[in-house]
C-alpha cells in the first residue's frame, strides 16, 4: 500500500508523528511524508523531536501570506506530489489550510483521502475561523474518517458523511504518552519560582485577534497582581499575536513571555502548572491525562467532551470572567474532574493502522 501524508503545522506534526512512526514499521506499506511549511519556523522542531524526516518540503510559507495565497499554492503544488507518489490514500490531519487544500486537490484527482481527527464541530463557522469550515469540507471528501471520539462519530453520521467512520481516540494522546517517557536535549524548563503558583498560558486563535486578545492580556495583567502567582506565556510567532501581547504584557511583574516551546518541555510545564489558560485544542485534549485544570478562552469549542466531563471550563475572552474563574482555581474554591482521558488511551495510531490495512480492531469507547 502506498500512502502519502501531508502536514504543514506544528500541531499536525505532533499528532501525526505516532501514526507515521507506526506506519513505517509496517511491512508492505510505502509511506511518503510531504510538508508544506505552513508553520515554517515551528514545524521543524517537532519533526526532529519525533525522529521524522520529510521526503519533500514545499516551503510554501511567505511573509504576511494570506489564507487564499497559501491554499492556492498548496493546491497547485499537490499535482506534482501526487504524480510522484501515486498514493492509494492521502492522509491529512485536522482542520488546517494545508489539510483542506490537500484533501481538495486529492478529491479533484480522484484519490482517496483519510482524515485523521475527523468529525470535530463547534457549530459556528466563525469560531474557530477558518478551521470549522475546513474540517467540514475535508470530511465531505474523505473516504476514511478517523473520529477521535463517539461524539465526533455522531457528528459525521448526522451529516451523512460518505466515508467509512472509525472511532480511534486522538493521536495527540499517543504523542503525549511518548513525550512523558522520553527525554532529550532542549527539554529543560525555564527557571520557575517554587513559592508561586504557575499559570501556563497559550493563546493564538485568529477569532481572538484584536479586542479578544486585548481582553485576555488585560485579564492576565490583573491576575499577575497576585503575589502568589507566576504567569508563563509561550507566545506564538504570528505578528498578530506576538505584537499585541508583548506591547501589553512585556514589562509586567510576575509575567514571563517566552518563545514557543518544543512539545516535551511544554508537556512538562503542563504537568507542573497549577492552572492552564488556553485556546488550544491540543492542550484541551492533553490536560486530562495530566490532572491540570484548564480554562478555555473561547466562546465555543469543538472538543466538548472535556467540558462535559468536568476537566475544563469555557470562559471566553471576557476579562472579568477569566479573572474570576482563575482566582477560584488558584484559591482552591472550585474543583475539576479526575479520571480517564475522554479523548484517547494512547492506542489511536494502532487503530488507524489497522483500519488502513483492513485488520479487525476494537474501537475507542471512551471512559
Amino acid at each position: 500500500m502506498k500512502l502519502l501524508a501531508v502536514i504543514g503545522t506544528r500541531p499536525e506534526a505532533i499528532k501525526m508523528a505516532p501514526l507515521l512512526a507506526a506506519l513505517r514499521e509496517e511491512r508492505g506499506v510505502e509511506l511518503r511524508l510531504c510538508v508544506t511549511g505552513q508553520h515554517r519556523e515551528m514545524l521543524d522542531s517537532p519533526l526532529r523531536s519525533f525522529g521524522l524526516e520529510a521526503d519533500c518540503d514545499l516551503a510554501l510559507m511567505e511573509e504576511q501570506q494570506s489564507l487564499n495565497a497559501l491554499a492556492g499554492s498548496c493546491l497547485l503544488a499537490m499535482d506534482r506530489i501526487f504524480d510522484a507518489a501515486r498514493p492509494d490514500y492521502v492522509l491529512v490531519h485536522g482542520d488546517t489550510t494545508t489539510a483542506l487544500a490537500t484533501a481538495l486537490a486529492a478529491f479533484h484527482r480522484g484519490l482517496r483521502v483519510g482524515h485523521v481527527e475527523a468529525g470535530l464541530r463547534s457549530g459556528d463557522l466563525e469560531r474557530p475561523f477558518p478551521e470549522e469550515m475546513n474540517r467540514r469540507a475535508i470530511d465531505m471528501v474523505s473516504d476514511l474518517l478517523f473520529a477521535p471520539t463517539l461524539a465526533a462519530k455522531r457528528n459525521l453520521q448526522a451529516e451523512r458523511a460518505r466515508g467509512r467512520i472509525f472511532v480511534t481516540g486522538n493521536t495527540g494522546i499517543d504523542a503525549l504518552q511518548l513525550a512523558l517517557t522520553r527525554k532529550g536535549p532542549g527539554d529543560e524548563l525555564p527557571p520557575l519560582d517554587p513559592a508561586r503558583k504557575l499559570v501556563l498560558v497559550t493563546g493564538h486563535r485568529r477569532e481572538s485577534f484584536g479586542e479578544g486578545l486585548a481582553s485576555i492580556c488585560s485579564a492576565l495583567a490583573e491576575l499577575a497582581r497576585r503575589d502568589d502567582v507566576e504567569i508563563l506565556y509561550p507566545v506564538h510567532l504570528n505578528p498578530a499575536v506576538r505584537g499585541p501581547v508583548e506591547a501589553a504584557l512585556g514589562d509586567r511583574p510576575n509575567i514571563r513571555l517566552v518563545a514557543p516551546l518544543d512539545h516535551r518541555p511544554l508537556v512538562r510545564l503542563m504537568q507542573r502548572a497549577d492552572l492552564i489558560l488556553t485556546d488550544s485544542g491540543g492542550i484541551q485534549e492533553e490536560a486530562p491525562s495530566l490532572g491540570t485544570p484548564v480554562l478555555v478562552m473561547r466562546e465555543v469549542t469543538e472538543r466538548p467532551e472535556g467540558i462535559a466531563a468536568g476537566f475544563a471550563r469555557l470562559v471566553g475572552t471576557d476579562r472579568e470572567r477569566i479573572v474570576r474563574e482563575a482566582a477560584a482555581v488558584l484559591d482552591g474554591t472550585t474543583g475539576f474532574a479526575e479520571g480517564p482521558n475522554p479523548y484517547g488511551d494512547g492506542r489511536a495510531a494502532e487503530r488507524i493502522v489497522a483500519a488502513l490495512l483492513g485488520r479487525q480492531f476494537e474501537e475507542f469507547q471512551g471512559p
